[in-house]
C-alpha cells in the first residue's frame, strides 16, 4: 500500500499524506489537489474507493429543436459539459419533424423526476405558441432556463444573443462597403429572434442608406423557412429585385443564398455579398469563407447552467433576460458593392 501511495503521490505531484487524506475522504485538501489525486488514480489504473465514486447530483433535461443546424449541437455540447462539471447528468432531447414534440419530452422528463430543464430555441421563441406550458412548470415548481427566445410574462431566466445588434452590425458592415440594395433573409416572423433581427435591419438601413425611407419596408425582405433550402428560395426572390448584398438569419440560410447566386452564374462576393449568423463550426471553411455574426455559445451556455443550478439550489436567479452581444467576423463572402446598371426596376423614386 505504501508503494501505491508513493506512485500516486509522484503522479499527482503531492505528498503521500495528501494522497492518504484524499483516499480517506478527509477534509483539508483543496478541490484542485483532490482532483489531481483522483486523476492520478485514473491514469495509473487504480480503482477509486467506493466513497470517492462520483455521484450524480440529479438529472437535468436539455431540449433542443434539432441537430442538423450545427449551432444546436454546439450549444448542447457546452451545456452538457457545464452540467457535468456541476455534478448533474444531462438528458438530451432532440426534436425532429414528425417526431417527439416538446410537450411529449416534457412529460418524459417529469416522469424521470429531473431537477431542472434547459430549453434551447424552443416554443418559447415562437410568439404564436401557447406559453402556459412553462407557467405550469414554474407552478410545480420546476427550475427552468431558456436560451435564445423570450416569452412575455414567464418568470424565469432567459439567455439570448443580441439579435437586433447583430443585424445592425451586418448592415453597417455592408453599407461601409458601398452597398445600398441590402436584402434581409430569415425564417418566419412569428419567431422572436426574427422580429428582433428585422427591427435591427430596418433601423440600420434607415441610418446607413439615405434612400431607404423612400422604399416599401418589405421591398428588400424575404421571410421563408429556416435552412439551406429556405435561404435559397428567399435569396432568389431578392436577387430578382437586384440586391447586391444579403443579411441572413442563419449560416445555413446564407449557404442557401450563395447556392442561389451560383445557380444564376453570379460570384460571391464579386456580384453578391452575403452575411450569415451563428458562426457555426466549420463555417469558416466554406467557399468562400462566410462573413457572419458569431454567437457567444460558450458564454451563453455556461450562463444558462449557472442560472439553472442557482434555481435548483434555491438561490433564485433574476427573472429577466440576459443579452449577449454577437461578434462580426469578416471573411471572404463580403466585398465592395459592384457597379450596377440602373434599370426601371431599380430606380429610386423621388421623395
Amino acid at each position: 500500500m505504501r508503494a501505491r501511495l508513493s506512485d500516486i503521490a509522484r503522479q499527482a505531484g503531492v505528498s503521500e499524506a495528501t494522497v492518504s487524506r484524499v483516499l480517506n475522504d478527509r477534509p483539508g485538501v483543496s478541490a484542485d489537489t483532490r482532483q489531481a489525486v483522483l486523476t492520478a488514480l485514473d491514469v495509473l489504473g487504480y480503482e477509486r474507493p467506493e466513497r470517492l465514486h462520483k455521484r450524480s447530483a440529479g438529472l437535468v433535461g436539455l431540449i433542443v429543436p434539432e441537430l442538423e443546424n450545427p449551432i444546436f449541437p454546439a450549444f448542447a455540447q457546452v451545456i452538457e459539459s457545464a452540467l457535468a462539471q456541476t455534478g448533474y447528468t444531462p438528458v438530451l432531447c432532440t426534436q425532429t419533424p414528425g417526431g417527439v414534440t416538446e410537450d411529449e419530452y416534457l412529460e418524459m422528463l417529469l416522469d424521470r423526476q429531473v431537477s431542472g430543464i434547459v430549453f434551447v430555441a424552443g416554443l418559447h421563441a415562437d410568439t404564436t405558441a401557447d406559453h402556459e406550458r412553462y407557467q405550469r412548470l414554474i407552478d410545480r415548481p420546476m427550475p427552468i432556463v431558456f436560451v435564445n427566445g423570450y416569452a412575455e410574462g414567464i418568470a424565469a431566466p432567459f439567455i439570448s444573443c443580441d439579435d437586433k445588434q447583430s443585424a445592425e452590425s451586418a448592415v453597417a458592415h455592408l453599407a461601409a462597403l458601398g452597398h445600398e440594395r441590402i436584402g434581409f433573409v430569415s425564417g418566419p416572423e412569428r419567431f422572436r429572434a426574427v422580429q428582433r433581427k428585422l427591427e435591427g435591419y430596418h433601423n440600420a438601413m434607415r441610418r446607413h442608406v439615405p434612400a431607404y425611407d423612400h422604399r416599401s419596408p418589405d421591398e428588400l425582405v424575404a421571410l421563408t423557412l429556416f435552412g439551406v433550402e429556405g435561404g435559397e428560395v428567399a435569396a432568389g426572390q431578392l436577387l430578382d429585385r437586384e440586391v447586391t448584398a444579403l443579411v441572413c438569419g442563419s449560416d445555413l440560410m446564407a449557404l442557401g443564398a450563395i447556392r442561389a447566386a451560383h445557380r444564376r452564374g453570379l460570384t460571391v462576393p464579386r456580384d453578391l455579398s452575403v452575411v450569415g449568423f451563428d458562426d457555426s463550426p466549420l463555417i469558416a471553411f466554406t467557399d468562400p469563407p462566410l462573413t457572419t455574426l458569431r454567437q457567444p455559445v460558450a458564454a451563453m451556455g455556461n450562463a444558462a447552467v449557472r442560472a439553472l443550478v442557482d434555481e435548483i439550489n434555491g438561490h433564485a436567479a433574476p427573472r429577466s433576460e440576459y443579452i449577449f452581444p454577437a461578434e462580426l467576423v469578416v471573411r471572404g463572402s463580403t466585398a465592395a458593392a459592384p457597379a450596377r446598371r440602373v434599370t426601371k426596376q431599380s430606380r429610386i423614386p423621388a421623395a
